[in-house]
């Protein structure tokens, strides 16, 4: 069979709205450069420290309990607008910020800027793409976050060097914020000439507008009539349209499998290293440069493995690279671990954190967003996306919150320890309990889980 030609519209509307994810990495990244000056700046203490740096989690919190309902009612790609327009007033504020507190304010905005993004890039390109590329136009959005996050050490690195620390007090961390504002108006006008989700315009009684995006998604009017026809037959067989039909026989044991993926990302401990990247490898016998450089070294790695799983997830699978990425991780974070007890040489410690990262990056980071954008039925998917992102957050928050004192408390070695016993976990949970979903369209694995259900044969095999 002759391999169908992607469509220039549909790469095109990928890469937009996956400018999200990029500010997404840029602005829960871009506190790590910052924080030691805002620290002097307003005499913080610990408290205030960990607050600054982990009160952009609640407004992503925040940001993905409305997203899903804010999408249903007036569609995906007006939400993307209205995180944009959010991601550039936030970065204003925040490099005006005049105190701790106006700081603050304006970080939790910039994180409901994430949370909404966070749920309705994924879930936006899932509806637009074809069911063979799917995976790997998720997966775009994964390497921006990636690549937002290794733009900001770069931007915060030009900002700091050179510079005296009164400066840097005084003004460098406002351009570290500000900065971010040119990405959010790029964001802006790259969304003008996407169109909006077929699937959610067939739901709202837009049939010919629906049809008209198919046709530019495909390529050829045939095939997009064939995808439109199949979507109107996927209504008719698919009627669960109140948020009370997650917590059906159905659907609830997919709303568990999406919250336990949700929780297993977070708990892998992978953003505990990007948050606190210096200060774990000044523990592991660093200095201050070297521990900054070991740091841009993790977002290298965070960004080329990515890259790599962007050709692996619509061939390998998606059940095979969780499964095995979260094994390999496990593997890796034991002798981390164990490098902490034994105080073993940073550069061990280090080759052990980004096989970790590298791991990461490959299997949990990216499938994770792949399949909460696709195992979910179509007229309640903004919902159970957003019950599922909002566990994700909030799992975030708590990881990034009790890090400094776990380590404080129990040491490096037994909190890397407790996320070996997560990823385990992690790993026996997918190769139980997750299906396969590569190449099925979404109306498939839709009718997959009423059948699974109802006892039928499975059409998605495990």
């Amino acid at each position: 069979m002759k391999k169908k030609k992607l469509s220039s519209y549909v790469i095109l509307i990928s890469c937009a709205a996956a400018l999200g994810g990029l500010l997404f990495g840029y602005d829960t990244a871009v506190i790590s450069g910052a924080v030691g000056f805002l620290q002097i700046k307003f005499a913080l203490s610990s408290a205030a420290v960990g607050w600054v740096t982990s009160c952009i989690l609640i407004g992503c919190a925040i940001g993905v309990t409305i997203a899903g309902v804010l999408s249903d009612l007036f569609g995906r790609k007006k939400i993307l607008v209205l995180s944009a327009i959010i991601f550039a007033g936030s970065s204003v504020g925040a490099a005006l910020a005049g105190s701790y507190m106006t700081l603050v304010i304006w970080r939790m905005l910039a994180g409901i800027g994430i949370g909404l993004t966070s749920l309705i890039t994924p879930l936006y390109i899932a509806e637009m793409a074809p069911a063979e590329v799917r995976g790997k136009l998720v997966t775009v959005n994964q390497l921006a976050i990636t690549i937002g996050i290794f733009v900001v050490y770069f931007v915060n690195a030009a900002i700091v060097s050179g510079s005296t620390q009164a400066w840097n007090v005084s003004t460098g961390w406002r351009w570290m914020m500000g900065v971010g504002v040119l990405p959010s108006v790029l964001f802006l006008l790259a969304l003008i000439p996407a169109g909006e989700s077929p699937r959610w315009l067939q739901q709202h009684g837009k049939a010919d507008a629906a049809l008209s995006v198919l046709k530019r998604v495909e390529g050829d009017d045939a095939a997009a009539q064939t995808q439109l026809d199949d979507i109107v037959a996927s209504e008719k067989v698919v009627d669960d349209t109140s948020f009370k039909d997650l917590f059906n026989k159905t659907w609830l044991p997919v709303l568990m499998i999406g919250v336990l993926l949700a929780i297993f990302q977070q708990f892998s401990g992978s953003n505990a290293i990007m948050y606190y990247a210096p200060e774990i490898f000044k523990g592991a016998g660093f200095g201050q440069n070297g521990a900054f450089m070991a740091t841009v070294s993790i977002g290298v790695i965070n960004m080329v493995i990515t890259i790599v799983s962007l050709g692996l997830v619509d061939r390998v699978g998606r059940k095979a690279l969780l499964g095995w990425g979260s094994f390999a991780m496990s593997l890796c974070l034991l002798v981390v671990a164990l490098c902490f007890f034994m105080q073993a040489p940073g550069a061990v410690t280090l080759t052990f954190i980004l096989l970790a990262i590298a791991s990461y990056a490959v299997s949990l980071a990216p499938v994770t967003w792949i399949m909460l954008s696709e195992i979910f039925p179509s007229k309640i998917r903004g919902r159970a996306m957003s019950i599922c992102t909002l566990i994700l957050w909030l799992s975030d928050f708590a990881l990034s919150y009790t890090f400094p004192i776990l380590t404080k408390n129990i040491g490096e070695g037994w909190t890397f320890m407790l996320y070996v016993a997560v990823t385990m976990i992690a790993a026996i949970f997918i190769w139980r309990k997750v299906p396969e979903t590569k190449g099925k369209s979404l109306e498939e694995i839709e009718l997959y889980w009423h059948r699974k259900s109802e006892g039928a044969t499975a059409t998605v095999k495990n």
